[in-house]
């Protein structure tokens, strides 16, 4: 089995096999057999059926998203949390070590994030560590809403949502997660998303301070991105903390840093981070950015003792003091996520979480510069992590010169066109959505729907950056004689 799954990985391959959905679907989906078939039986089955059409994200021309989920230390913790079968929703019986194993981790995200850490012997409960390890970011975002719904009317948990009116969240115009948003539907104050302008993907501050005047005492929240989900932009933290606080010291602070937390290994970097221990609470992915696979997350508070406010009771979970199930909303049982996470921390150090930064951030430099020299491609911002977000220019467009709304349609339809067909052959992976053109490369205001490159793979080297652009040219090229 092991041997499966890492002959996977090492393919070069994105895919072994494509297929349309609804041939898939016609392969896989079936009644359940009234025979027993043996674990060799199954396990060629999903070697000759499943496997060959999932995608592997260790492929050196997958080079989209995020982590590739293959650092061995990683890997070994996840599968000795599978074999161990421990439990975190309880201490004493469930989770003995496992319990310990996770507020050590918590404490090492605080701790890179600059949070400050209560002495071990201080560590009493676990509302004494502040923070939780969740199964993804939306969770850990939905987490941090129900924490400033707390912080704007304590005692909502018990007694419900009474004014909605006073639950609005101000959040980035264009560039944000669905999961803020989503969270306010889920915890019952519906959608009140304040959406503020951007300029180069980061708060417009102006606009920003004007909306906190408009919608006084009606924000619950303000969520910066330590990264945002497109560019991976790392917002102006600092400066964001003086106006809000200036505006209403009441207003939970939150920051999204799902791809940012990897500025915090670095002291090359760690400066992009100004400012966010002054905010109350911080999401971070390191499935994302550490190699782990999927899936972990965490967030973690800057008052450890904010997390009592969403906590729950029952005789289900033991009341006792280091029973992690008491505050973990939405999650009941819980395997031993950060066992992983654990493993791959010691086995790196801090010298080795550094060199990973530093190793991604030089490679997303090198993208950007390979795309500058190339005449067919137009990156839209300077990259601050490990993303480059770009599109492909038609041989008609030339940026220098006022673009139109209607080249701005054609550059789309190309750009669109070529990520289609790129899905279609599986060849080659580079991620697509809709970005506002926020710093006017072509035209301010448009809406583009470019491609991005994640510096994340470690077996993605330079031949292979400059493969994929000669792929999307001649692919757009081809594109644009079809289409003309």
């Amino acid at each position: 089995m092991i041997d499966l799954g890492l002959r996977f990985k090492a393919q070069s391959d994105i895919f072994s096999d494509r297929m349309p959905p609804e041939k898939i679907r016609d392969v896989l989906v079936s009644e359940l057999p009234d025979a027993p078939s043996g674990l060799d039986a199954v396990l060629s089955m999903f070697a000759q059926t499943v496997l060959p059409l999932c995608k592997n994200e260790a492929s050196p021309h997958f080079v989209g998203f995020g982590d590739t989920g293959d650092d061995p230390a990683a890997l070994a913790g996840g599968l000795l949390a599978l074999l161990t079968q421990q439990n975190l929703i309880n201490q004493s019986f469930d989770a003995p070590s496992a319990t310990f194993v996770e507020m050590v981790v918590l404490r090492w995200l605080r701790d890179l994030l600059g949070y400050h850490n209560a002495p071990v012997s201080n560590i009493q409960t676990v509302w004494d560590v502040g923070g939780v390890i969740t199964h993804g970011g939306t969770t850990s975002n939905a987490v941090a809403m129900m924490l400033a719904r707390e912080h704007k009317a304590p005692g909502t948990m018990h007694v419900g949502v009474v004014n909605p009116n006073q639950f609005g969240i101000i959040v980035p115009r264009g560039i944000g997660h669905y999961s803020v948003k989503s969270a306010l539907t889920w915890i019952g104050v519906g959608d009140q998303a304040i959406e503020v302008d951007t300029h180069a993907f980061r708060y417009d501050l102006t606009a920003l301070e004007r909306a906190l005047h408009e919608h006084r005492d009606q924000v619950m929240s303000v969520v910066a991105y330590a990264g945002d989900s497109r560019t991976q932009t790392v917002e102006h933290l600092r400066r964001v903390y003086e106006i809000v606080s200036t505006a209403d010291p009441r207003i939970w602070l939150h920051v999204d840093a799902c791809w940012g937390l990897v500025a915090a290994f670095s002291d090359k970097f760690r400066y992009l981070l100004d400012g966010i221990t002054e905010f109350d609470s911080v999401t971070v992915d390191p499935h994302k950015v550490m190699a782990v696979p999927y899936s972990l997350s965490a967030l973690v508070v800057r008052q450890p003792a904010s997390l009592r406010t969403v906590s729950s009771y029952s005789d289900l979970i033991m009341q006792e003091d280091y029973a992690f199930g008491q505050v973990t909303p939405f999650i009941g049982t819980k395997g031993w996520l950060s066992l992983k996470l654990w493993m791959m921390m010691l086995s790196h150090g801090r010298a080795g979480l550094a060199a990973l930064a530093e190793h991604r951030v030089s490679k997303a430099r090198r993208f950007a510069a390979l795309l500058d020299e190339h005449p067919h491609m137009l990156r839209m911002h300077d990259p601050d992590l490990s993303a480059v977000a770009f599109v492909y220019l038609p041989s008609n467009v030339r940026p220098e010169s006022t673009v139109t709304e209607l080249e701005i349609d054609w550059i789309n339809t190309v750009n669109q066109g070529i990520h289609d067909r790129m899905l279609a052959e599986g060849s080659w992976y580079l991620h697509q959505f809709s970005l506002p053109d926020d710093h006017g490369r072509l035209r301010a205001g448009a809406t583009l729907y470019p491609f991005r490159f994640m510096a994340n793979n470690p077996r993605t080297g330079e031949h292979h950056m400059a493969e994929v652009i000669d792929y999307v040219t001649k692919l757009g090229g081809n594109l644009e004689g079809e289409l003309r």
